[in-house]
């Protein structure tokens, strides 16, 4: 790509504004509004979000997961704990979210620690897939090198017999997490790159600090 026209690639924003007066007390309340009018704007994936993680040597990694579920103490998702991002979260169980809705020109920065969910929680939303993609999750031993894709399909095609007429197990390598927030930010563009920044950091167990950020 020509690197002038990369260099001039920008936009101006101009389709809302922030203030710490029109967000709610609570950042999850505040997340949720946002959530359903993206929703409500008929965006794209609006659950797509960025997932980071990081070794204990601070090796970043990220990668774009689904948000499945908001609760009051956090946001949740589903993965392979044996993959990269579980293996790093064993280790180092810290993360991040982002949420990018450039219709509204809106961000979302969520820090937080993370922790699995139950086994009867990972339990009931594995059986609320398609059976399709219950058998994937269990053939595909994510983040792992394979000889080919050829592995997989064979992997998969002889388990979608065997469970034609039965219910597969949820494997034991597979659930989900929840990220407990210690800090939410909220971003809406504005024009002159003069951004509206709101960040909320918990203070405690319970009480939420609200303060706005430069651009």
């Amino acid at each position: 790509m020509n690197q002038d026209k990369l260099e001039n690639l920008r936009a101006d924003y101009t389709a809302s504004s922030l203030s710490e007066s029109s967000t709610k007390a609570d950042p999850i309340k505040q997340f949720e509004a946002w959530f359903n009018e993206a929703l409500e704007a008929n965006v794209p994936e609006h659950n797509a979000m960025t997932l980071s993680t990081a070794t204990t040597n601070g090796m970043p990694s990220a990668r774009i997961v689904l948000l499945k579920g908001i609760y009051n103490d956090g946001f949740v998702f589903y993965t392979n704990y044996l993959s990269r991002k579980g293996k790093e979260i064993t280790k180092n169980p810290v993360g991040a979210l982002t949420f990018f809705w450039p219709g509204q020109e809106r961000q979302v920065r969520i820090e937080g620690t993370l922790e699995k969910l139950s086994k009867e929680q990972s339990e009931k939303y594995f059986h609320s897939r398609p059976k399709e993609s219950q058998i994937g999750a269990v053939v595909s031993p994510q983040s792992q090198e394979i000889e080919g894709r050829d592995v997989l399909e064979k992997k998969w095609n002889e388990l979608a017999a065997e469970y034609t007429d039965k219910e597969v197990p949820k494997p034991s390598f597979w659930g989900g997490y929840i990220l407990k927030p210690r800090m939410i930010e909220f971003w809406q563009g504005r024009t002159s790159r003069l951004h509206d920044r709101i960040a909320y950091k918990k203070i405690d167990n319970k009480t939420w600090k609200k303060v706005r950020l430069a651009p």
